[in-house]
């Protein structure tokens, strides 16, 4: 059972809504294949390629992730919403509160306790490369806060 964890508005959960219904209605031709690349021994979206490097970097650990940015309705090449699945952890955690002040109405966070992770995905739909960018902005912006915490401990020791 997921449980949401951002805040969103109803006007915004109307306008999820309504871009929801948009989008089934409209046509979808195809404007390129996914662009996919291999992380460790997974094919990942290549969008993602850079923040997923960095978690991996940085000890967070992701499990799932889709940013597929074609407009086709196919598993293979589409997801209504991009999305980076993480496992939770202590470090997870202060990322997921870090990008949900960040990102505040453009990211939605699900908790999966059965599971032990979480789902950070764009919120409106279309925004896939745009939450991408965002992503890393965001994991940029927390490992430079985590580095200066660090060393703020280092000081005062």
């Amino acid at each position: 059972m997921e449980e949401i964890i951002s805040r969103h508005s109803e006007t915004l959960w109307n306008r999820r809504e309504s871009e929801l219904a948009r989008w089934v209605q409209r046509a979808k031709p195809r404007r390129r294949a996914k662009q996919t690349v291999v992380l460790g021994n997974a094919v990942i979206d290549a969008e993602l390629f850079p923040v997923l490097a960095m978690f991996k970097r940085m000890g967070i650990q992701t499990e799932f992730s889709c940013a597929g940015v074609s407009v086709l309705d196919e598993p293979e090449d589409h997801s209504l919403y991009a999305y980076i699945t993480f496992i939770a952890s202590e470090k997870t955690e202060r990322f997921v509160n870090f990008a949900m002040r960040r990102m505040r109405h453009r990211l939605l966070v699900t908790l999966e306790p059965s599971q032990n992770r979480y789902d950070l995905s764009s919120f409106f739909i279309a925004h896939n490369r745009s939450f991408c960018l965002l992503m890393q902005r965001c994991a940029e912006a927390f490992q430079l806060e985590e580095e200066q915490a660090a060393k703020n401990v280092n000081i005062t020791l």
